[in-house]
């Protein structure tokens, strides 16, 4: 049997909502033409803006609002599973929402959300600094959902300096990851494929990566290099720079393949973190 295919989307976006939609909308066509049964989009996929507090005007409620129901139609009208990149949801502080991860099924309906827990905050430069936690409260929770190709384990971005979070989704079952992503240049172009590949070659995973690409408001610029990489870390295919989407097979054979020549995960021999000093 033909392995499923996902399809790892890359955007470009801005703080324009409905541009952001239409380009998401003809990226997610694309992607069903192609021949994908599961799509993955990028962190901030509907707004990128230069003021990180604009998010705050687009906070969805719990039951979700009209960014989600755009996933929701979008999966039933092309009949594909999605992971919605992330969308601003309302946290229990008015200065800050939720960066949440959304999994749609195939007829619309919203299976699993996942809270982006690592925030970046960082200081890369006298000119270059991010922090997060000033518009973004953090979730709490690892979050693994069963597809018809297999568990899904979620992930966003900053989390993928974290492979505790990556044990934690592999401990649960997943059999494969989608981490939608926002890397800067600067990081990206230093760390972002040896983290994606790290993250598949040490849990033997596939891993679904669509990155933001290009230049955003405010002179912000992501790295792009959205990939598809398979559980021993090969690259299956990407995309640079700009818009595009990525392709590549879901194979579960080639994941029992993986863990049977090389039985990694059996041979731990510590089972949990080393004490902090």
């Amino acid at each position: 049997m033909t392995a499923p295919v996902a399809a790892a989307l890359q955007m470009v976006s801005t703080g324009d909502v409905a541009a952001n939609l239409a380009r998401a909308r003809k990226l997610l066509e694309r992607a069903a033409e192609s021949g994908a049964r599961v799509a993955v989009l990028p962190e901030n996929f509907a707004l990128l803006a230069a003021d990180e507090r604009v998010k705050l005007r687009h906070a969805e409620p719990p039951e979700g609002g009209p960014l989600a129901a755009f996933l929701q139609e979008q999966a039933a009208r092309l009949g594909l599973w999605l992971v919605g990149g992330t969308l601003p949801f309302a946290s229990g502080d008015p200065d800050r929402v939720r960066a949440v991860c959304v999994l749609v099924d195939d007829t619309g309906v919203v299976r699993a959300r996942y809270d982006k827990i690592h925030l970046f905050d960082v200081q890369l430069s006298g000119a270059e600094g991010y922090r997060e936690s000033a518009t973004i409260e953090p979730g709490r929770d690892p979050v693994v959902a069963e597809t018809p190709f297999g568990a899904v384990g979620l992930a966003v971005c900053y989390d993928l300096r974290f492979p505790e979070l990556f044990r934690i989704l592999a401990d649960r079952g997943a059999k494969w990851l989608a981490v939608p992503s926002a890397f800067t240049r600067t990081t990206g172009a230093a760390h972002w494929e040896i983290l994606v590949r790290a993250r598949a070659i040490e849990e033997q995973l596939a891993v679904v990566a669509p990155d933001q690409g290009g230049r955003h408001p405010g002179d912000r610029q992501t790295f792009g290099h959205s990939m598809v990489v398979d559980p021993w870390g090969a690259v299956l295919d990407r995309v640079t720079e700009g818009e595009g989407l990525a392709l590549g097979p879901l194979d579960r054979d080639r994941l029992a393949d993986v863990r049977r020549r090389l039985p990694a995960r059996e041979h731990r021999r510590l089972a949990d973190p080393w004490p902090r000093l």
